[in-house]
């Protein structure tokens, strides 16, 4: 599309660029004038009330300015023609869309200028421009012709003639502003300024401000349609404030580039002076001997084409680089990275089986069907190791070992080991790494850990993987879907890096304390391994085997310097610790074993024995008891099993009866679940009352009160309804809850006994108490052979199946009635 009717130097050059608009105007005349006679075709007279339209794309003539305006249609030209032979004035009238090749009447805006045309000019490649002065507003009345051109019968518009202190102090304004404005501009022509600083009538100082102003071509036309003065100076005020601010800025900010500019040109040329003068004194470019040192390190890194093709870029522009550039520091830290990184495809390293036995054998005692799996999957990667192995989670309690498990399976393997500790991390960047473009940025942990490692087929241990946070920075675990999964992490891309690195040859290892937390996307990649809590016959085995050992290299106390007989140590699992790992009793240990290295320092003894006799002196006061005797020898209190992050527990529900209501209020900070299990548990008594011996009459005069001690910790879950059931019926029909016997199980209001989570580590717990009778619902018999055999062996198992069969498991006999 040719450039037609558009104004040829921009409408609003006068307020943003050098050059005016007079010294264009004469430059387009002075390529030459044409006679209008050069066209042929001439339209017939118009009567003298209708005015030729010439429209224009992008231009808004206002009266009293000039403007040369490039015409290039067929009608335009045969308008501009035909005024010039009539000696008539013309309609300047702009279209409503700039685009439009062929405007008809309704493409057209209303309000235009009517303009003589002082010249008409042909250059030499062909176009033609008119110069044209704005004489006066018009409104279209209608259109009367559309062909060879447009014309139309107008309403022409006379300017306000207002005066007063109001409209002079608006045309003071006004002048001051265009003065500033004129000011900031380089170039300016004297008879603008003087135009501007002799305006009269503020009609006219309006227009001619309006005319220059550098902003867009509907808010020319909305100038030119505002017929009242206030309004338009208004206007044309509120416009010039703008810019003029925006010219104040853009001075502001060249003087401050200018300035950075010049002190960089200083540093530069200062740098060049020096590196001039060591080479004069014989010293050697230590610039270039870095760029070759870099150069051989890219060589030697075996990078892929593409990492390298990138590194020789940073480093070519790293050697552009004057040394103190701010941009140098960040892109040699870069260089390092890629260097340091383990890039060669790693070398096969044999596994033996056997020998990942004993090594597993020699780290762990027990864990026997964990150590199974472990043997599995080395023999997977052995027979494979190119495919996809799954990704191990180790779940359990603290202290039971996950970690150390990874270490084994890296010595097992011949494999370099890297722990990521993931517990609280909650920005995706820790991941994922950061930007480049930020000072201080790093890559993520992952690409960290590698580089730490320096091998691609190590050993990763992602350390407490539930405990990852969300945050406004991102969701780190759906950063970890991606390194978690063989289809995806052979090309992992660390935000810092820029370029994919093949994670496929890791060794991923997972570890966390519980499943609830960790999001159903990344458990579901990676394959779950459940570690229970130790019995005290596995703690005592793993405190002589190797607790001690660790102990006494700790404190500097020789083998044979200081032992512990397996009574003490019996006597401090049971009465000093009471947790699902070894970590308290290995600080029981210790403190043991400090004593002793207190009294061979100070060289009162040569060797110390620490017999289960001693431990109150050195320990202390027993921390635990078995209170299960002592809690249940009353009616109303039962033994319940309960589940926690750190392993099973015991807890006891207690209840007991006032004078009331039939209220049932809930102490010890029950949770909304098993809140409504005691409500049920009162509602299947009540249902049941006449069966089980209750007098339902003084259910209605008594209030029951259901407390589950530790009050300072908050419970909830379904597995405390068969305990309330009983510790309700105990309480109600005055029979005590056999003191050997602890029961879990989930009850519904048609008494059925519904199945749990966690039986492994409540059935260690009960055993670890002391107990040696459990309740549990029949339909947990699968979980039966997950429970480890020491723990089996000391318990006797009841499986329910309704809460008749616990009450008649449960509870002793009845007692003769006693006086009270």
């Amino acid at each position: 599309m040719n450039d037609e009717e558009r104004n040829p130097g921009g409408a609003g050059a006068a307020f943003d660029a050098s050059g005016a608009p007079g010294d264009r105007a004469q430059a387009a005349s002075s390529e030459g004038a044409a006679g209008p006679g050069q066209q042929a075709g001439a339209a017939p007279t118009l009567p003298p009330e209708v005015l030729i339209v010439v429209p224009v794309r992008d231009t808004v003539l206002f009266p009293g300015t000039v403007f040369p305006i490039a015409i290039g249609r067929e009608s335009s030209i045969l308008a501009a023609q035909q005024a010039l032979r009539e000696e008539r004035p013309v309609g300047i009238l702009m279209q409503r869309e700039s685009d439009t090749a062929q405007p008809a009447p309704i493409d057209m805006h209303r309000t235009g200028t009517m303009a003589n045309i002082l010249r008409y000019v042909n250059v030499p490649d062909g176009g033609h421009h008119i110069v044209v002065q704005g004489l006066q507003r018009f409104r279209i009345s209608e259109f009367v012709r559309e062909r060879p051109f447009l014309a139309a019968r107008v309403v022409t518009i006379d300017e306000p003639d207002e005066q007063g202190p109001e409209i002079e102090a608006r045309l003071l304004h006004l002048k001051q502003q265009a003065m500033e404005a004129l000011q900031m501009l380089p170039q300016v022509p004297q008879e603008l300024i003087a135009a501007v600083q002799n305006a009269t009538a503020a009609g006219a100082l309006a227009d001619l401000v309006s005319a220059y102003l550098d902003i867009g071509r509907d808010d020319k036309q909305e100038l030119l349609e505002t017929i009242d003065l206030r309004a338009r100076i208004d206007k044309v005020s509120a416009f010039l404030a703008k810019r003029i601010e925006v010219m104040r800025l853009t001075q502001e900010i060249g003087k401050r580039t200018k300035a950075t500019f010049d002190e960089r040109q200083r540093e530069a040329i200062l740098r060049e002076q020096m590196a001039s003068i060591q080479r004069e004194l014989g010293e050697g470019d230590g610039k270039s001997q870095e760029i070759s040192d870099l150069s051989q390190a890219i060589d030697e890194a075996k990078m892929p084409h593409e990492v390298e093709e990138l590194a020789r870029k940073e480093l070519r522009r790293y050697e552009r680089m004057p040394e103190g550039a701010p941009e140098a520091g960040m892109v040699r830290t870069y260089l390092d990275w890629l260097i340091e990184l383990p890039w060669a495809e790693p070398e096969e390293r044999p596994i033996d089986i056997a020998e990942a036995r004993r090594v597993l054998d020699e780290d762990h005692f027990g864990l026997d069907k964990i150590k199974k799996r472990i043997v599995e999957f080395l023999a997977v990667r052995k027979l494979a190791p190119h495919g996809k192995a799954p990704i191990l989670c180790f779940v359990g309690p603290p202290g039971v070992g996950k970690t150390s498990l990874g270490q084994s399976i890296a010595r097992a393997m011949h494999r370099p080991f890297v722990r990521v500790s993931l517990g609280g991390v909650h920005d995706e960047a820790e991941i994922r790494g950061h930007r480049r473009t930020y000072i201080g940025s790093m890559p993520g942990n992952i690409i960290q850990a590698i580089r730490k490692a320096k091998a691609r087929d190590c050993v990763m241990m992602l350390d407490e993987i539930d405990k990852m946070g969300r945050g406004i920075q991102g969701d780190p675990s759906a950063a970890m879907l991606e390194v978690l999964d063989p289809e995806q992490n052979s090309t992992f891309r660390d935000n810092y890096l820029g370029v994919p690195f093949d994670l496929s040859r890791v060794v991923f290892i997972a570890t966390a304390n519980m499943l609830e937390t960790i999001p159903g996307p990344l458990r579901d990649r990676m394959e779950i391994i459940s570690l229970a809590g130790y019995t005290e016959n596995e703690k005592f085995e793993i405190a002589r085997r190797y607790l001690i050992h660790r102990q006494l290299e700790a404190n500097g106390i020789a083998q044979g310097q200081a032992t512990i007989d397996d009574e003490a140590l019996h006597r401090i699992i049971r009465d000093y610790t009471r947790e699902a790992g070894v970590r308290s009793l290995e600080r029981e240990i210790g403190r043991a074993l400090r004593h002793a290295a207190v009294r061979i320092a100070e060289g009162s003894a040569t060797e110390m024995h620490v017999g289960a006799d001693d431990l109150v002196e050195i320990l202390g006061a027993p921390r635990f008891e078995n209170e299960v005797a002592m809690r249940t020898s009353t009616p109303g209190v039962a033994t319940g099993l309960a589940w926690t992050p750190v392993g099973g527990d015991i807890l006891f529900i207690e209840a007991t009866s006032v004078p009331g209501k039939g209220a049932l209020i809930l102490t010890g900070q029950l949770g909304d679940v098993m809140r409504e299990s005691a409500q049920a548990a009162l509602s299947i008594v009540k249902h049941r009352a006449r069966g089980l011996g209750i007098d339902e009459e003084r259910l209605g005069k008594i209030d029951i009160h259901i407390h589950v001690p530790a009050g300072a910790t908050p419970k909830d879950g379904p597995s405390a309804g068969v305990a309330m059931f009983t510790a309700l019926v105990s309480l109600l029909t005055d029979r005590t809850v056999r003191s050997d016997t602890a029961m879990t199980g989930e009850i519904s209001l048609r008494g059925l006994v519904l199945p749990v989570g966690g039986i492994k580590e409540k059935v260690v717990a009960a055993a670890a108490a002391g107990i040696t009778r459990v309740m549990l619902p029949a339909r947990n018999r699968r979980d039966y052979e997950e429970i480890p055999s020491d723990a089996r062996d000391k318990l006797e198992f009841v499986w329910l199946e309704r809460v008749d069969q616990a009450i008649e498991a449960a509870l002793e006999a009845a007692q003769e009635p006693a006086l009270r």
